[in-house]
């Protein structure tokens, strides 16, 4: 089932918006795929509105890693989520969203970026 994304059939009142024309194909959103943590790394190009293009990860194995006491950036392999704000759910499923807290093989990290929008996963290690 597609997810629309045009405006509510309720105002923030709740009082009740009629709209003079039917929902459009531009307001359709594409179904979720959530990113995993996976042995292999799995990523899609999609062909976004305007002919741009979007790359998703679909499974993840490495992670870029920042120290901010050092600075430095490196590439670790990741294991598992500890941590999502987004959904309890997702940690049961290794779902990694912005915000989640992922254990590396260098110790706990916070992801900034938004790996089904971005196409890759940076995280910052926590204390």
């Amino acid at each position: 089932m597609a997810l629309w994304q045009g405006k509510s059939q309720r105002k923030p009142t709740g009082g009740r918006r009629r709209y003079a024309r039917g929902k459009r194909k531009f307001e359709i959103s594409r179904e979720v795929s959530p990113t995993v943590v996976a042995k292999e790394h799995a990523s899609e190009t999609l062909r976004t509105r305007g002919g741009n293009h979007k790359t998703r990860v679909l499974g993840a194995l490495k992670v870029n890693l920042v120290d901010p006491k050092t600075g430095k950036s490196t590439s670790v392999d990741v294991t598992n989520v500890r941590e999502n704000p987004a959904n309890p759910n997702y940690v049961q499923r290794n779902f990694v969203t912005k915000g989640a807290i992922i254990e590396t093989s260098a110790g706990r990290a916070r992801v900034t970026s938004r790996p089904g929008q971005d196409g890759v996963i940076n995280a910052v290690l926590v204390a």
